[in-house]
C-alpha cells in the first residue's frame, strides 16, 4: 500500500515539475529580475525595491519608455521607495514611510514623484500605469545626464560618494540624480 502512495506522489511530483517547466517556465530567469537597493547611514535606513528591464539592443527613451508619459520605473510591480526617517528632497518634506516611486521621462529633465498608495502591479491590464496622482506626496523635477557609455540593466542605487546622497537612476545612456537631505529634527 505505502509503495503504491509512493509511486502515485512520484508521478504527481514529476507531472507537476513537467508543467512548471514547460507551462509556467518558472525556472527561466525572469526578463526583468528584481533587485534591491539599499544604504544605511548612521540612524538613516532607505531601500528601493524595482524590476529591472533590459535595453537588449532597443532604444528606450523616447521610444520604449515614452517621453511625457508616467513610467512605472522599471517593470512588472510598481517601484518602492522607504525611508525610516523624514527626508527633504528638493525642499518638500518626505515624511518617513513607504512609497511608490514613479517617473515622467522627458527629453531635458525628469518629473519623480514619491507616491503614498502601494500598487500591486505597476500597470493595468491596458499597460498603463496604476499611478494615482492624488497620493503623490511630492513631485520634483531633476535634470537629465547623458552618459557615455551604455547601462544595459536599468539600475537604481545610492550614492553618498561625495557626502551629498543622492538616489540615483540610469539606463541605456540616461541618468538622473534626486538629492536627499535627511530632514533636521529640532530636539
Amino acid at each position: 500500500m505505502l509503495k503504491r502512495i509512493l509511486i502515485v506522489l512520484s508521478i504527481i511530483a514529476l507531472g507537476l515539475l513537467l508543467y512548471s517547466v514547460f507551462v509556467e517556465n518558472i525556472f527561466a530567469p525572469r526578463l526583468s529580475p528584481k533587485d534591491t537597493a539599499k544604504i544605511t547611514l548612521n540612524d538613516l535606513n532607505l531601500k528601493v525595491e524595482y524590476n529591472r528591464p533590459s535595453k537588449r539592443e532597443r532604444d528606450i527613451f523616447g521610444a520604449l519608455v515614452p517621453y511625457n508619459e508616467v513610467w512605472r520605473t522599471g517593470a512588472n510591480e510598481a517601484t518602492t521607495f522607504e525611508t525610516n526617517q523624514d527626508l527633504m528632497i528638493d525642499g518638500i518634506l518626505l515624511k518617513e514611510g513607504k512609497y511608490t516611486l514613479w517617473t515622467v521621462p522627458m527629453e531635458n529633465s525628469w518629473k519623480v514623484m514619491f507616491n503614498t498608495k502601494q500598487y500591486e502591479w505597476g500597470v493595468n491590464e491596458k499597460m498603463e500605469p496604476m499611478w494615482d496622482p492624488n497620493y503623490d506626496a511630492i513631485e520634483i523635477e531633476v535634470k537629465k545626464q547623458d552618459l557615455d557609455e551604455i547601462v544595459e540593466k536599468f539600475t537604481i542605487a545610492f550614492d553618498n560618494k561625495t557626502g551629498n546622497l543622492k538616489l540615483t537612476m540610469a539606463w541605456d545612456q540616461t541618468l538622473i540624480e534626486i538629492p536627499l537631505h535627511i530632514y533636521p529634527h529640532k530636539h
